[in-house]
């Protein structure tokens, strides 16, 4: 739910923005600090809003875990190769990535709270337990995001020539399911 009461679902990011996969990330990141705003929300709440927890559900569910490989398993091994060791990238992605693996534990967490909220129909509020695994949640997320959005991007942006970045934007798009972006752009 926003302000007005209305719900507004988690915002999709537009396929065109794999054709630029930095912007792309940088927009996803934006998703994972709309989600905590709106986990924190809903923890606070009593209120059953179906809707909005069937939405972060999903999140948690696929976007997260997409998001997660994204960087694992594409953009943090191409930093790897173009970074130079003045970069001093290492010490950061190997941080972020030992965070990955805890965010996805933290997220089962969240998300198995949401599942049950569902199944009861109870808002989160109604959970002893809620803010104590939401709030932790959120706070790495938002800290995990800054850097990222701080470090990661600003420097990818520097070192990733053309090629990477095509690359990217096209396995990307294939996780998703999706077709190469770069097929109608001359």
């Amino acid at each position: 739910m926003d302000n007005s009461g209305e719900f507004k679902p988690i915002e999709r990011i537009p396929h065109d923005l794999l054709r630029e996969p930095l912007i792309w990330f940088f927009a996803e990141h934006y998703r994972h600090r709309d989600v905590c705003a709106r986990l924190m929300a809903l923890s606070q709440s009593v209120i059953f809003d179906e809707a909005a927890m069937r939405d972060v559900y999903v999140f948690l569910d696929q976007d997260l875990p997409l998001h997660v490989i994204d960087e694992e398993d594409d953009l943090f091994p191409l930093l790897r190769r173009r970074c130079e060791p003045d970069d001093q990238i290492e010490k950061v992605l190997g941080m972020l990535s030992a965070e990955h693996a805890n965010d996805m534990m933290d997220a089962g967490a969240v998300k198995s709270l949401v599942a049950r909220a569902l199944a009861e129909q109870r808002g989160l509020a109604s959970f002893v337990e809620a803010r104590s695994i939401i709030e932790p949640f959120c706070q790495q997320q938002k800290r995990h995001i800054a850097v990222e959005n701080a470090v990661v991007l600003p420097i990818a942006r520097h070192r990733l020539n053309e090629a990477d970045l095509i690359s990217l934007g096209q396995r990307l798009a294939a996780r998703r399911g999706l077709d190469n972006p770069f097929t109608d752009a001359a």
